[in-house]
């Protein structure tokens, strides 16, 4: 293996460690992540951890700064809202296209990822819950068999990754996730979509009350965009 190679490998693992901190809440926003730092905590030279960084920007998860550091990015309110738009217009199609065109082993995978989901929420273990949660709305995608649709989902995984640590009721969420198993599982489009609408109406409510919870300033919505 060549030394780019290796050192494309180490820069995937260390985005990969620090993708997974950041949007499981251990390295919050405003976080400094310096280079020097994260080289001596991950093992590699400073090159991969730079390359690393870059990924997190263009994935939109931190902000470089001058010389050497880069700090997580702290969403804001307009920031959250463009992602609810987004979300209200692909994930109805995604459900939709899901229903209608799933296969057994897909649908397979999809309960798993339920089971885990709701498993986990029971547990109240919320890392394990949130993450089952964004590989259930994944898996969903990949079900609808559109890759452009699978490229534009992918261009917002990790900010839909990050809306879902913002969930305190993962029981609601996981029952939600239920009744949208249910509507794929019985090749009903119609409903998939309705309910994965309203889905992302209830993920957005369910972060404002997570924000309250913390104490935040409240968070103002841009009205509610009509039903299409």
């Amino acid at each position: 293996m060549s030394r780019a190679d290796d050192r494309g490998l180490e820069s995937g693992r260390v985005a990969s460690w620090l993708r997974d901190a950041i949007l499981d809440g251990v390295r919050e926003p405003g976080s400094k992540l310096i280079e020097r730092d994260l080289a001596s905590e991950f093992g590699v030279s400073r090159v991969p951890v730079r390359d690393a960084l870059k990924v997190l920007e263009a994935e939109g998860l931190v902000e470089l700064r001058p010389r050497t550091w880069a700090i997580v990015r702290e969403f804001t309110a307009a920031d959250l809202a463009d992602l609810d738009e987004v979300r209200q217009v692909l994930e109805p199609m995604a459900f939709r296209l899901a229903a209608e065109r799933h296969r057994r082993d897909g649908l397979d995978r999809l309960q798993l990822a339920l089971h885990e989901e709701q498993d986990s929420a029971a547990q109240d273990d919320p890392i394990v819950s949130r993450r089952a949660a964004a590989d259930f709305h994944e898996i969903v995608v990949e079900l609808a068999d559109n890759r452009l649709l699978m490229a534009l989902m992918q261009s917002i995984r990790s900010r839909l990754r990050w809306s879902l640590v913002q969930h305190d009721d993962l029981v609601h969420i996981a029952d939600e996730h239920v009744a949208l198993f249910e509507a794929i599982r019985d090749r009903d489009g119609d409903r998939a979509s309705e309910l994965a609408y309203a889905h992302v109406d209830s993920s957005r409510r369910e972060r404002l009350s997570h924000a309250a919870s913390l104490h935040a300033a409240p968070v103002s919505l841009r009205d509610d965009p009509p039903h299409p």
